[in-house]
């Protein structure tokens, strides 16, 4: 699997990573197994996936936990992950965000301590607060990564003012955002930032909560108890629209012998905005086939059709 460059870092990752929000979140997903939770790690791993995205909010630490947890095993060499995790969420004012430094260099240390590690590869202010001056906080996860704490610095879910802001400096290596083949709006002004500031960009939701893989119909319908009736992607003639897309894609895919999405995993890693694609996961096996998108050679033909149909 190929590396790429994280930014201006000496960091290089796997172009196709792991969302580990599945892995110990279950604050965010019911009924979640930790064993299977730590073969998600393991068969990522052993996939060739050496970019491992987790956070403290996925299930406040135990994401971390686990894949420290992992990282201990005989099989398995730390200097070849790449590990990526993300604070913002302050444990002692539960509902607010803090990028306070005095809070970013705990969160650092709190995250090396369950992560068992030295150092942590790419480390992100995961949102934004209302308080901390953008460049402060970077300024501050700067002097941890020349304290060698952390190796690259990130930011997530900062509108593109919050990014100039936090870049002043030019301390930004990469930036994670919603970003999907149904959800384009940094191609307006954001990537073209980033390219031009040499910083790298990783989209969260590649795979659209499911709605880009090719196992809804145009029929269904879901609960209003279901968390995806609340969403406007899950409802109405915009949900019609996106399943009929979907399928325009299949016929693509069988010809190259693929599921939709590794087909649209295919596209991202193709995209040359997209640093990496991190897709989540709940099963080993659906790390096992999001990690054959990398052997799609999509031909630029089909990679222009797929981009026009979202466009």
């Amino acid at each position: 699997m190929a590396d790429v460059r994280i930014g201006k870092s000496r960091v290089y990752a796997s172009t196709l990573g792991l969302g580990a929000n599945a892995v110990g979140g279950h604050n965010l997903f019911p009924g979640l197994d930790d064993e299977t939770g730590k073969e998600i790690v393991r068969m990522a791993l052993r996939s060739g996936i050496t970019l491992l995205d987790t956070a403290y909010a996925y299930g406040n630490g135990r994401s971390e936990e686990l894949i420290g947890e992992v990282l201990q095993e005989d099989e398995f060499d730390r200097s070849r992950v790449i590990i990526a995790t993300k604070a913002a969420h302050d444990p002692e004012n539960p509902g607010t965000k803090n990028n306070s430094p005095e809070f970013l260099e705990k969160s650092v240390e709190d995250a090396l301590r369950r992560l068992q590690t030295e150092y942590i590869d790419i480390f992100y202010i995961h949102f934004p607060d209302e308080a901390t001056p953008k460049n402060e906080a970077v300024a501050a996860l700067h002097r941890l990564k020349e304290a060698g704490k952390i190796r690259a610095i990130g930011i997530s879910n900062f509108d593109l003012a919050q990014v100039k802001e936090a870049n002043q400096d030019g301390y930004v290596d990469v930036v994670e955002d919603q970003f999907s083949l149904i959800h384009r709006e940094a191609e307006t002004e954001l990537l073209p930032y980033l390219r031009e500031n040499r910083i790298s960009f990783v989209p969260y939701f590649p795979l659209a909560s499911g709605l880009l893989t090719g196992k809804y119909s145009k029929e269904m319908t879901f609960d209003e108890n279901d968390l995806r009736s609340k969403k406007a992607d899950f409802k109405g003639v915009r949900f019609q629209t996106i399943i009929q897309k979907v399928d325009q894609m299949k016929e693509i895919a069988q010809r190259y012998d693929a599921t939709v999405a590794q087909l649209v995993l295919a596209w991202y890693l193709k995209n040359p905005d997209i640093t990496a694609v991190i897709p989540g996961a709940k099963k080993p096996e659906q790390v096992q086939a999001n990690a054959q998108a990398i052997d799609i050679r999509l031909s630029n033909e089909d990679y222009d059709i797929i981009d026009k149909l979202f466009s």
